[in-house]
């Protein structure tokens, strides 16, 4: 990855800060996002420990289009060339929360700050190419619905259900993306990190998540080993002109049938730009 540079969104901790390590290590220059300025340049310190290579910091809010724009702006100003773009950035709230926006949080961080931002930076991807866009999913998305009629959980909300439909939103924007991208000029390939030992949640947890948890965590992966799928999809070089797929556990698998439905993931698409228009 040397001469190479990678945007990694949720880069502070878990299994981002641990992607931006790991990519560090093989070489690549590395830009992280954070919510707050002290962690990130914890991180970052980090990061820069394990690998004597340059991290850049960039700080912003995701949940928020206005700090999505203001982050795409200074990574534009600072980054003159992005080989790789990590969507990591997610969440779980078992509530309800709205955003500056108006918008559910869920929705609004863990699709729409992905679509926005990679839109944002296409163009330079584009001048960067051969380049990739890295989404992270979730097994959850198979149990997805997109609800269309519902997008926003303002008639019914549930945490487990927002969180599914967000990360189904996830393949549909990936899938639609690498159709819409020029063929060899940038891949866009989603995965399932699996079941990750993170703070993943732990804002709002649901009463399930708090009692199970703790039990389950000495099963769970650790960050790195949650990584190594993003990493794969990041640096391999035999992946350069895989587009359009999904992976766990580093080899690609299938997602749910309604993940490969063009015309919700073109729909979708659509209302996206709409949310997200401004």
């Amino acid at each position: 990855m040397t001469g190479r540079t990678v945007l990694v969104t949720g880069g502070t901790g878990g299994i981002g800060k641990a992607t931006a390590t790991g990519l560090a290590v093989l070489g690549a220059r590395v830009a992280i996002t954070g919510r707050d300025r002290r962690r990130a340049e914890a991180a970052a310190d980090e990061i820069r420990t394990a690998s004597g290579v340059q991290v850049d910091v960039f700080v912003a809010d995701l949940s928020s289009q206005i700090e999505v724009r203001r982050l795409a702006a200074a990574v534009l100003a600072k980054l003159p060339r992005i080989d790789v773009l990590v969507n990591n950035v997610g969440g779980y709230w078992d509530t309800r929360h709205v955003t500056a926006d108006g918008l559910e949080l869920t929705f609004a961080l863990n699709h729409l700050a992905p679509f926005l931002l990679t839109q944002l930076l296409l163009d330079r991807l584009d001048e960067s190419a051969p380049a990739r866009v890295v989404t992270v999913s979730s097994s959850a998305q198979a149990t997805g619905h997109i609800d269309f009629g519902d997008l926003q959980g303002e008639r019914s909300y549930s945490g487990a259900v927002a969180y599914s439909q967000s990360k189904l939103a996830n393949l549909l924007f990936s899938y639609e993306l690498a159709r819409r991208v020029p063929s060899g000029q940038i891949t866009a390939n989603a995965l399932h990190p699996g079941v990750v030992s993170t703070s993943f949640g732990a804002e709002d947890p649901s009463g399930v998540q708090r009692m199970v948890v703790p039990f389950l965590r000495p099963f769970m992966r650790s960050p790195a080993k949650g990584a190594m799928t993003s990493i794969h999809l990041a640096s391999a070089p035999g992946l350069s002109r895989v587009t359009g797929g999904f992976f766990t556990n580093g080899r690609p698998g299938r997602s749910s049938v309604r993940s490969y439905d063009e015309g919700a993931a073109a729909r979708l698409w659509g209302i996206s730009e709409g949310l997200v228009a401004g």
